[in-house]
């Protein structure tokens, strides 16, 4: 049988035979991904032995961003720098998904230390669009992404920071979902902007999406920030009872004109399914980029200081500790992160503080505080997912065109509102994300929304 196509609710109908489905995607890996590069390891072995010995009806055949630490396994974050780390522990979500019958089939390839929109970052190799090869997968979940689209696994878990999920689900034509901050723990995720670091799900459907979602969420003592989302009242809700706020600064001329139409095409749908649609404005979008890429940095020059060749990773030889730090991290780290960790110090650093890190911290509140504002009037909100289409490989090198990339998934990062991209069709023969935004920790009404979306189109 080919399970290329299954998605989870099919495989929750169907009575599959754990060990054929694991030993299918593990073949397809093995045959077909020196096309894509999505993996960057693969669990065959002991996946198969857990197959054989599962107890479960259902397993999950999982593929695990390589940010994500399962016990035992190397975790690497794209990055030379920890190319022979072993995590000594799990992650909470890996410990989550055991439990609930997941077997990992592999980890995936990413930007390094999740600092890129197109996975050209990660110090291993260049992940390829199974929509179109020549094209990227979007970043930094690239290999999470096309590890689903290219049918080498089930479903994957990528991590978002501001929309490392969202941006490659939507290049790559499936499901992606960022929850709302907190609602998924984040201990065993390997840091890049601990205030903005989100987990989430990358699958073929919202249902799916929804599924590996319920199993993941939740408090957790080894996590102080995770919280309790609201319960999932809006099961049976209609489109004649929504309100969609549709920002007029998510659709200005920055976004691809066609993208832009492509997603009016679907308001109209929903509009015509019985939904509200309003027209709101939320002015401070347009500064969400560059106060997403003061904060972001600032907290990546904090996290990755412990990468400093003494306490773990790999180390340069040097007589001087100086020199041992630096020439541990100039020949380890790559362009990306050390440009990062250059502009989080300078805007960290005395003099420049008050003018850079807190300046940005002040409009991160205005943009938190104009999104409360409309979710008073509208229930959620319907965007673009990215502003162009899935370019070229080598095409968008240039550190500020690629940075754009994440124009219209920042601001509910910055925010922490759970945001979702759902497939609505192609432009160009490349496909397109509808961004669905809901308040905080609405996670279950943004799925629910968009489940109905993928029955309207």
């Amino acid at each position: 049988m080919n399970f290329k196509k299954l998605t989870i609710p099919e495989l929750k109908e169907k009575d599959i035979n754990n060990e054929e489905l694991v030993r299918f995607y593990l073949d397809t890996i093995e045959g077909e991904d020196s096309e894509w590069q999505s993996f960057l390891t693969v669990f065959k072995e002991e996946a198969l032995e857990k197959a054989s010995s599962a107890e479960e009806e259902m397993v999950l055949p999982i593929a695990i961003k390589d940010n994500i630490l399962i016990k035992n396994k190397k975790t690497t974050a794209g990055s030379q720098i920890l190319k022979n780390y072993v995590a000594p522990y799990n992650a909470t979500v890996i410990s989550r998904l055991e439990k609930a019958g997941a077997i990992f089939l592999g980890k995936t390839n990413m930007d390094e230390f999740a600092m890129g929109s197109s996975t050209e970052n990660s110090s291993f190799q260049i992940t390829r669009n199974p929509v179109d090869k020549e094209r990227v997968p979007g970043g930094s979940s690239g290999g999470s992404a096309a590890a689903v689209a290219s049918g080498e696994a089930l479903a994957s878990l990528g991590s978002d920071t501001g929309g490392s999920v969202r941006q490659p689900a939507s290049f790559c034509g499936i499901v992606g979902f960022k929850p709302s901050y907190g609602a998924v723990s984040r201990y065993g995720l390997i840091s890049f902007g601990s205030s903005l670091d989100q987990i989430g799900p990358l699958t073929k459907t919202v249902s799916g999406t929804q599924y590996i979602f319920n199993i993941i969420k939740g408090i957790d003592e080894k996590d102080l920030t995770t919280r309790k989302i609201k319960e999932n009242k809006w099961t049976d809700i209609e489109w004649k009872n929504l309100t969609i706020g549709i920002p007029k600064e998510y659709f200005q001329k920055e976004v691809n004109e066609k993208i832009r139409k492509k997603i009016k095409e679907v308001i109209k749908k929903a509009a015509q399914a019985g939904a509200k649609i309003k027209e709101i404005s939320l002015p401070n979008t347009k500064n969400g980029l560059p106060a997403y890429y003061i904060i972001a940095p600032s907290e990546a020059s904090s996290n990755l200081a412990r990468y400093d060749g003494i306490r773990y990773g790999e180390r340069s030889a040097a007589k001087y500790l100086k020199d041992i730090y630096e020439k541990t991290r100039d020949k380890h780290l790559g362009d990306e992160v050390k440009r990062r960790i250059m502009i989080g110090t300078h805007a960290l650093s005395s003099g420049y503080y008050d003018a850079y890190y807190k300046k940005a911290q002040k409009v991160r509140q205005l943009i938190k505080n104009e999104f409360k504002k409309a979710f008073q009037e509208v229930d959620v909100l319907f965007t673009p997912t990215t502003p162009h289409l899935p370019f070229k490989i080598g095409e968008n090198l240039k550190p500020l065109q690629m940075y754009l990339s994440d124009l219209l998934t920042v601001p509910a990062s910055l925010a922490g509102l759970p945001a979702l991209s759902v497939p609505v069709g192609k432009v160009e023969n490349l496909p397109v994300g509808l961004q669905v935004i809901g308040p905080d920790l609405s996670d279950n009404l943004v799925l629910e929304v968009g489940k109905k979306v993928e029955k309207i189109l």
